[in-house]
């Protein structure tokens, strides 16, 4: 590995510790001695260096380095986007992952939607993206910066579930007994057509931003190149 790549990984090292550590263990002390007002600010601006820190070294380093899966790399990274989309898609919906005051209200209905497939829908959506990238091979800054995001999101998820835990008590464990942290294949059908319907224009649309964005086809496009 060149020198850049090496500060890559570092970059996405110090972006998923600072992350995880502000999120678990440092939050408390941290409320405690800055406030609330002051903590958000602390955790918004130590992000933004990290990730910008990573963007930096993303462009510095090779664009393509390793050899690449060929074909069938291609095809299962469209595989697994088209899902991830869609669970994307549908993640903001009744989610009481997500900050929000209905979250207890939230937590005791069923599932709707892609929870019924997960109950981190967005944090596996964006580990499928990541995992899409890694099956390509193509470059180290590529693959290093896709596991990553999938760490940060599948472990984060995990960490999520502990903290709601403690915070919600009787409500999230409830949720947790009729949810999924693993995906179930077969939520899919019953998630209903809205996350089906946007999830598939997303993945259309930005499947098809990739040619202009990155210089490469990707998705159904590579193999029916329109635009």
């Amino acid at each position: 590995m060149t020198g850049s790549v090496l500060e890559l990984a570092a970059a996405n090292a110090v972006f998923v510790a600072t992350h995880f550590a502000m999120s678990h263990p440092l939050r408390a002390p941290m409320v405690a001695r800055l406030g609330p007002t002051g903590f958000q600010l602390a955790y918004t601006l130590v992000s933004a260096a990290a990730l910008a820190w990573v963007y930096f070294a993303f462009i510095a380093a090779p664009p393509g380095d390793l050899p690449g899966s060929g074909d069938w790399g291609w095809a299962l990274a469209t595989a697994l986007t088209a899902p991830a989309m869609i669970l994307f898609a549908g993640s903001m919906a009744g989610n009481p992952a997500l900050p929000t005051p209905k979250a207890e209200v939230q937590a005791m209905a069923m599932p709707q939607g892609v929870l019924r497939i997960t109950r981190h829908p967005m944090m596996w959506g964006i580990a499928l993206w990541a995992a899409s990238h890694i099956v390509l091979w193509t470059s180290w800054r590529t693959t290093i910066t896709a596991a990553s995001m999938a760490l940060l999101a599948l472990l984060g998820a995990h960490l999520q579930d502990r903290k709601k835990r403690a915070l919600m008590g009787e409500a999230w464990a409830t949720w947790e007994s009729r949810t999924s942290y693993w995906p179930q294949i077969g939520g899919f059908a019953h998630a209903g057509a809205v996350p089906w319907i946007l999830g598939l224009a997303l993945f259309a649309g930005l499947s098809w931003l990739h040619a202009p964005l990155a210089g490469i086809q990707a998705g159904i496009w590579r193999w029916l190149p329109i635009g």
